[in-house]
C-alpha cells in the first residue's frame, strides 16, 4: 500500500462527503467494488489497485470508532500509531475480510465459497491467438484455435490424491481454508498458507497429475470473430479457461486477434485508405477511374484539375464497427504518377505542351561529353 503521505483521502476514494451516512458509504463502496472487481477486469493491475484502495477506505469508514479516529487524525489515526489497520496484501485477504458483502455483491451469499465457509477460487484465464486477412476481419469469420488447458485428472477424479487414498483435512485451518491473523486490535481471516485455501492437504499424491488434480493437454475450439475486429482486439470465450482448483467456476479463454497488413488498403479505425496513382492527363482533363474495394470493383470520378494528394470518399466501403454500428468509408488518395519512359510521340507532345506553357525543360539528348564540358567550363556550347 502507498505511504501515508501519498494516500488519497478515504472520502475522496469512495466519492462521498465527510457527512455521508453509513448507507451512503456502503452504497458507494459496492459500486466501486463491482466496477473494479478482478473478475470483471482480468489482467488489469490498475483496476486491482483501485479495488484494494476502495476496500481499505471502506474498512475504515464503515467502522464508527475508526472513522472517528480518521476524522480527527487522518491516516495516522488508523495506520499504526493508534492500534493499526489491516493491510490487504492480495485480493484473497479482501474477500476473506468482507465475505458477507462480497457474497451479496457477486453471486448471492455463498457464491464464492465452498463447504464450511471456505472460499472457492475461479480458474485461471488462458490465451490463444488467431491471425486474419483484412477481408476476413471485414466480413467476420469462424476460426479453429488451439491452446493448452488443464483438464480434470481421470485417474484421481480431480482430487489430486492417489487412488484408494483421500486428501486429509488441513490441521492448521481445520478445513476452513483460512486462518485468523492478528493485526493490531483486529483479527482478520487470511488464506491458510499450509493448504493455500484448499482446506485439505495431500499426503499421497496421484502419480499421473502429481497431486494437481488436473493434467495439461491440447484443446481445439471454434471461435467466431465478429465483423470489423481490429488488430490487437481480443474475443472472450467464457468458461473455456483453466478449471478451478477447488470446485469454483472455470476461467475464460481470451483469443487475441492479429490482422495482416493488406497490399492495397491501410486501415484507420473504421476507414480504409487507398493510395491510387493517376496520370497527368487524367488529373488535368478529368476521368472516371476504376478502383478496388473489399467487395470488388468500383468507380470514382476524378474532376479536371485534380491535384496530387487529393482525397475522394467512397461511403460505406470501409470496415464495419465491431460494436454494431455502421460501416466506415474508403478514402481514395490520388497521386500523379510520372512515367519513367516515354514513346517518341508522347515526348513530342509533351515538348509542344512545354513550349505553349513557356516552360524550361531539359534539351533533348545532349551527349555526355558535351554535358561534361559545360560542367567544367560553366559555358553552354
Amino acid at each position: 500500500m502507498p505511504s501515508m503521505a501519498s494516500k488519497r483521502d478515504y472520502y475522496e476514494v469512495l466519492g462521498v462527503a465527510r457527512t455521508a451516512s453509513d448507507r451512503e458509504i456502503s452504497t458507494s463502496y459496492r459500486k466501486l467494488a463491482v466496477r473494479y472487481h478482478p473478475d470483471a477486469n482480468p489482467g488489469d493491475e490498475e483496476a486491482v489497485e483501485k479495488f484494494k484502495e476502495a476496500a481499505e477506505a471502506y474498512e475504515v469508514l464503515s467502522d464508527a470508532e475508526k472513522r472517528q479516529r480518521y476524522d480527527q487524525f487522518g491516516h495516522a489515526g488508523v495506520d499504526g500509531q493508534f492500534g493499526g489497520q489491516p493491510h490487504f496484501h492480495d485480493i484473497e485477504d479482501i474477500f476473506e475480510a468482507f465475505g458477507g458483502i462480497f457474497g451479496d455483491l457477486f453471486g448471492g451469499g455463498g457464491g464464492r465459497r465452498g463447504g464450511g465457509g471456505r472460499r472457492v477460487r475461479r480458474g485461471a484465464d488462458v490465451r490463444c491467438d488467431v491471425t486474419l486477412e483484412l477481408a476476413e476481419a471485414a466480413k467476420g469469420v469462424t476460426k479453429s484455435v488451439e491452446f493448452t488447458r488443464r483438464a480434470r485428472c481421470e485417474t484421481c477424479k480431480g482430487s489430486g490424491a492417489k487412488p484408494g487414498t483421500t486428501p486429509q483435512t488441513c490441521r492448521r485451518c481445520g478445513g476452513r481454508g483460512q486462518v485468523m491473523q492478528s493485526m493490531g486490535i483486529l483479527s482478520v481471516g487470511v488464506t491458510c498458507p499450509t493448504c493455500r485455501g484448499a482446506g485439505a492437504t495431500i499426503t499421497d499424491p496421484c502419480e499421473d497429475c502429481r497431486g494437481q488434480g488436473s493434467i495439461a493437454g491440447k484443446v481445439k475450439l471454434e471461435v467466431h470473430i465478429p465483423a470489423g475486429v481490429d488488430d490487437g482486439m481480443r474475443v472472450r470465450l467464457t468458461g473455456e479457461g483453466e478449471p478451478s482448483p477447488d470446485g469454483g467456476p472455470p476461467g475464460d479463454c481470451y483469443c487475441f486477434v492479429t490482422v495482416k497488413k493488406h497490399k492495397l488498403f491501410h486501415r484507420d479505425g473504421d476507414h480504409l485508405i487507398l493510395q491510387m496513382p493517376i496520370t497527368f492527363t487524367q488529373a488535368a482533363l478529368g476521368a472516371k477511374i476504376e478502383i478496388p474495394t473489399l467487395d470488388g470493383k468500383s468507380e470514382i470520378k476524378v474532376p479536371s484539375g485534380t491535384q496530387s494528394g487529393e482525397v475522394f470518399r467512397v461511403r460505406g466501403q470501409g470496415m464495419p464497427d465491431p460494436r454494431g454500428g455502421g460501416k466506415g468509408d474508403l478514402l481514395v488518395q490520388t497521386y500523379i504518377e510520372v512515367p519513367k519512359k516515354l514513346t517518341g510521340k508522347q515526348e513530342k507532345l509533351l515538348r509542344e505542351l512545354a513550349e505553349l506553357e513557356e516552360a524550361h525543360v531539359t534539351p533533348h539528348r545532349k551527349g555526355f561529353l558535351e554535358k561534361l564540358t559545360e560542367y567544367f567550363t560553366g559555358e553552354e556550347s
